[in-house]
């Protein structure tokens, strides 16, 4: 297995699981690309928060529950935020208040730099500006 890791955000799952996003057929391609790469797939759970309301909003509330079991079920690891974290979040959120991010994605950048990860599959322009490198343009 390889030990790079790439940090998952919340459109890169609901492109995958929703047929009718403008990302889904992106998103499928750059999912088959991390799983022929055996890339270390991590998410957090605010990501998953967000990500089960949007995608039973977006579908249906059985639909989202049952995606959601397959990700609690995978080999994605789930990065649980610390209250450090979440107060090093605030700093972001004043940092790009002008760019109207949202909370979950400052708490990711924390996480991430907590953990030291660089890459994330994301078509979340914000976390450029933060610095990181993003995919599906890695390739």
């Amino acid at each position: 297995m390889n030990d790079f890791r790439v940090f998952i955000d919340t459109g890169p799952f609901l492109a995958h699981f929703n047929p009718s996003d403008q990302y889904h057929q992106q998103s499928l391609k750059t999912w088959m690309w991390i799983e022929q790469q055996e890339l270390v797939t991590i998410t957090t759970n605010h990501v998953l928060d967000e990500l089960a309301t949007l995608l039973a909003r977006r579908t249906a509330y059985s639909f989202a529950a049952v995606k959601m079991r397959e990700i609690y079920r995978s080999s994605i690891m789930i990065e649980r935020s610390h209250q450090e974290d979440e107060e090093e979040a605030l700093r972001f959120f004043e940092k790009y208040s002008d760019q109207k991010v949202s909370f979950t994605d400052c708490i990711s950048f924390a996480i991430l730099e907590r953990l030291n990860i660089r890459t994330c599959f994301t078509f979340d322009r914000h976390f450029t500006d933060a610095g990181f490198e993003t995919i599906p343009t890695k390739y």
